[in-house]
């Protein structure tokens, strides 16, 4: 496979994005810069809000305290980290949520993010978001539905800091963007202290970049292995169809097929990515050693990008298709 796109691929592109309040748009292919596009200079150097890319990053760091040993096992059941606040809970069931099941986001709260609550959680209005999420009752037992849920991500946060003693912002800095060489980010937490684990992230889009290049070199940078190789390949796998717009889910990343016809699940036949609300995105294509990256403020077209992505990068990188443009 070359390491180009064709340049009428790329002149199209740019004059879509323009049309669009796209901040920037990078595709890396073989470690090259193949596509750099800024609205503006200074938002090159801007740090940006990555929304919901903040639960990849999540799911990055709890990668990193498995292998470290501050986190035993994902079957852990989260009770033994918020033990005042279990016993005041009266549903028997809460007690079989797992940390595996926040990470699928499968612990069955009513929690209807991508329903009535629009996208916006409504954590963010509670004092304390944590005993917030907790308290919320359950419409199904753990482990038997996914619905999207950034109080799953908040308490992983929580979890991470009970297991590590720092916050998941400076555990992050240790283990994560140090050796990435980002320096130059911020993450919000709560009232409470603890990161925000849904959406608390701001960084640069070339530092999202680096943290999509680690993932698409199976966790490695520059010869250091940060994030473990199994858990890369283990999070990034397809678990549970719930959104026919924008795929599967694994453990705090979206999975989604190149060809969706193919009755093919393999790794040839697959791309991951992260998904914030307004359009922000990292997206690894291991077929075709790639990496895209996507800020915007398109609060009321959080997918455009991404269709955007599937119509005029993909067919130019594998191929194209008209079954690509769901």
């Amino acid at each position: 496979m070359g390491s180009s796109i064709h340049p009428d691929v790329l002149y199209t592109l740019q004059r879509a994005i323009q049309k669009e309040k796209i901040m920037s748009f990078l595709i890396i292919r073989d470690g090259e810069t193949l596509f750099r596009y800024h609205k503006n200079k200074k938002i090159e150097t801007k740090l940006q809000k990555l929304n919901s890319c903040t639960k990849s990053v999540i799911s990055a760091l709890i990668g990193i305290a498995l292998e470290q040993g501050a986190i035993a096992d994902l079957d852990t059941p989260i009770k033994q980290y918020f033990p005042y606040q279990y016993a005041k809970l009266d549903d028997a069931r809460k007690r079989d949520i797992t940390i595996r099941h926040l990470l699928e986001m499968t612990p069955g709260y009513h929690w209807p993010e991508f329903g009535e609550w629009q996208s916006f959680s409504h954590m963010k209005y509670a004092s304390d978001q944590v005993r917030f999420v907790l308290e919320r009752p359950l419409t199904v037992n753990p482990g038997e539905q996914m619905n999207y849920n950034s109080g799953c991500s908040h308490l992983l946060s929580a979890i991470l800091q009970k297991s590590t003693g720092m916050t998941a912002a400076a555990y992050a800095k240790k283990h994560l963007f140090a050796p990435l060489g980002i320096s130059e980010v911020h993450w919000y937490q709560d009232s409470k202290g603890i990161s925000n684990g849904g959406d608390g992230l701001v960084m640069t889009a070339e530092a999202m970049a680096r943290f999509g290049t680690l993932y698409l070199n199976g966790g490695k940078w520059q010869g250091q292995q940060i994030v473990p190789g199994d858990w890369v390949r283990e999070s990034t796998q397809a678990r549970f169809f719930t959104y026919e717009r924008i795929g599967h889910y694994g453990y705090h990343w979206w999975v989604n097929w190149i060809d969706p016809a193919r009755e093919d699940v393999s790794e040839e036949n697959r791309y991951y990515f992260a998904l914030g609300f307004g359009g922000q995105y990292i997206i690894v294509v291991p077929r075709a050693q790639m990496v895209v990256v996507v800020t915007s403020e398109m609060y009321e077209a959080s997918l455009r990008p991404m269709q955007m992505f599937r119509e005029m990068v993909l067919p130019g990188i594998v191929g194209s298709s008209s079954h690509l443009n769901r």
